[in-house]
């Protein structure tokens, strides 16, 4: 992580011009619960390296979704939207590597990045795979949340890929331990681990249904929940949660989601 100079919590830089400083008056106007990772992080440094001042919506999610990754990893907890930290259930390493399920989708840049070897720990490690999940939540919340200072030639922008993969991956981890994995199966029934993966799994369906409404938002976003609204992928994530996972059917449709 990049060290960086401490501030007083909530604390703006003022200087004149300073496209970052007003990046954050924009996220604190639009976006309290984005705000509210900047809020929290100690290293502000480390929140606005992030803010090129290029693309300020883009620049802000990204601020926020590494930010995340940030005060998780310092709180040994996932850093929720609402703000409580949700304690991260021992011994997920030791359960079966997420990479396992990485042939069951096309090779595209979120399978490489978080399912294939060599790449991002939570191939490994599912602490880590649910902690990408969290942070693509916050990420695509923040983007529904300053939806407002985008424009048309900003293009499309592939936050709603992002939080789609990451469920998607959750939702077949789930089902592969069920049908073939008997100890990380009964691990997932852990009380403690179900509520985990229900608590996130609900926060993401939650942002993932506020963004359906929003043009540009996705790439190729259909693809990713066209698997998560597929009743045939989600048998294990029902005893999960308790109930089949939402499908949030208007990201279908042909003025949401991507073509």
């Amino acid at each position: 992580m990049a060290a960086g100079v401490m501030a007083p919590a909530g604390a703006v830089e003022n200087r004149s011009g300073s496209c970052q400083a007003q990046a954050l008056r924009e996220l604190e106007r639009l976006s309290p619960q984005g705000f509210a990772v900047y809020r929290a992080i100690g290293d502000k440094k480390f929140f606005t390296n992030w803010i090129s001042c290029n693309r300020a919506q883009l620049d802000l999610t990204t601020a926020v979704h590494e930010s995340v990754h940030y005060l998780s990893a310092s709180k040994n907890g996932y850093y929720l939207i609402d703000g409580r930290v949700l304690p991260r259930p021992p011994g997920l390493a030791r359960l079966a590597p997420p990479r396992l399920i990485a042939s069951s989708f096309r090779n595209d840049t979120y399978v490489q990045t978080y399912l294939r070897p060599g790449a991002a720990t939570s191939a490994a490690d599912l602490t880590y795979l649910l902690d990408e999940l969290n942070a693509y939540t916050h990420d695509l919340n923040v983007a529904v949340n300053l939806v407002s200072l985008s424009k048309p030639s900003d293009g499309s922008i592939s936050n709603r890929d992002g939080l789609g993969a990451l469920m998607s991956f959750v939702m077949k981890y789930a089902d592969t331990a069920k049908q073939s994995n008997p100890a990380t199966w009964s691990a997932l029934k852990s009380p403690g681990t179900r509520q985990a993966v229900r608590t996130l799994w609900e926060q993401a369906e939650k942002v993932l249904a506020s963004s359906c409404g929003i043009p540009r938002f996705g790439v190729n976003d259909r693809h990713y929940i066209s698997f998560i609204c597929n009743s045939t992928n989600g048998d294990a994530l029902r005893e999960i949660l308790g109930r089949s996972a939402q499908c949030p059917r208007s990201c279908l449709g042909t003025t949401s989601a991507s073509r």
